[in-house]
């Protein structure tokens, strides 16, 4: 991986960006984009939305969503104690103990999510998983007065999980997904705008806010944008370490490169269109059965206005939604790589009816 690139995904993930809080990963892609871009747009959703060779045919739209999971503080008690409720869907399992940041209007304030201690729970208690309100915050503070005036009703607050590498080309992080997703769209755009061959679609890449609350972003921007032709990144399920079953999610590995998926959610000359880049460049590929809707921006996307021609390419990854995720950076270059000849590849002749 480039190191400007590397250093542009680490800024994405070192900020916060919860569903409805993506302001401060929003104006991190914005500033690097803007360097390759015609124009950068943010809509009155949130969705910002780059364009390059604007006047091209067709219109190509890549989405991928800037938002993680993250925590909105609901309520402080009058010993200093903050309790949450969840954005997005959680393992509830894997959040007591966590190191937490809660983003306040004048700044960040560390916390420590904590829970009753397992040597003072009944044995009915241990073996059952915390409820979201038998959990809470603990900032230090002394009591209410000192906790209502550094934290508010509504911040938002995200794992302090940062960006390391493990080993060969294997990185760890809070929040790749989506930020991942958002980082790729962005890097496909300085690439094609900087590829000698020059693309005679328009592009638009888009990084999408409130995935993880139900693909808002990808419906309000696919609408407004009004491409033809659609393809979502995003992540997608690893299946090569324990406890995964093979005979349910297929085979998937990290390393392996980009995921396509087949299957409803997909234009079926879209994907071709995918597999015909990856083979002319030697990318490696994976191969995704989806029998139905994806849970993704695809599936937004395909839906909007008249119907566009969808596409979902995804990179593996371990251990998603939990605080800390892993995947492998040379499957990120490789989707860029592959998205870059799929872009160029299209122009106003391609018939895209399945």
């Amino acid at each position: 991986m480039r190191k400007a690139s590397k250093a542009f995904l680490q800024a994405l993930l070192s900020e916060p960006s919860p569903s409805g809080y993506e302001g401060p990963v929003r104006q991190v892609w914005k500033r690097e984009v803007e360097r390759h871009a015609e124009k950068v747009d943010v809509d009155v959703h949130g969705n910002a939305i780059a364009v390059h060779n604007s006047a091209g045919s067709p219109r190509v739209m890549l989405a991928g969503h800037m938002d993680e999971l993250g925590f909105q503080i609901v309520h402080l008690d009058d010993s200093g104690y903050l309790y949450f409720d969840t954005i997005g869907g959680f393992d509830q399992g894997t959040i007591s103990g966590r190191k937490v940041r809660i983003h306040t209007r004048k700044g960040t304030v560390a916390g420590v999510i904590g829970k009753k201690p397992i040597h003072v729970m009944t044995p009915d208690e241990r073996r059952k998983v915390p409820e979201k309100h038998d959990m809470w915050i603990d900032i230090g503070a002394r009591d209410g007065k000192e906790a209502r005036k550094l934290v508010e009703i509504g911040d938002p607050v995200t794992y302090d999980s940062n960006f390391e590498l493990l080993r060969h080309d294997l990185a760890i992080s809070r929040g790749f997904d989506n930020k991942m997703g958002a980082y790729i769209v962005a890097e496909t755009l300085r690439s094609v705008s900087q590829a000698n061959k020059k693309a005679r679609a328009a592009l638009f890449a888009v990084a999408t806010v409130q995935e993880e609350i139900g693909l808002r972003g990808a419906t309000t921007s696919t609408y407004g944008v009004e491409p033809l032709v659609g393809i979502a990144l995003d992540v997608t399920f690893a299946t090569d370490h324990p406890g995964m079953d093979k005979r349910k999610l297929g085979e998937i590995k990290i390393g392996g490169g980009p995921v396509l998926t087949r299957g409803a959610n997909v234009n079926p000359v879209v994907f071709e269109g995918l597999v015909a880049a990856a083979a002319k460049k030697k990318i490696p590929y994976q191969i995704d059965a989806a029998s139905g809707g994806t849970g993704t921006d695809a599936n937004a996307m395909q839906l909007s206005r008249a119907g566009v021609a969808t596409g979902l390419v995804s990179v593996p990854q371990r251990y998603m939604h939990t605080p800390v995720e892993v995947l492998s950076l040379e499957d990120l270059d490789n989707t860029v790589k592959l998205l870059t000849e799929f872009v160029l590849s299209v122009d106003e002749k391609t018939d895209f009816t399945p």
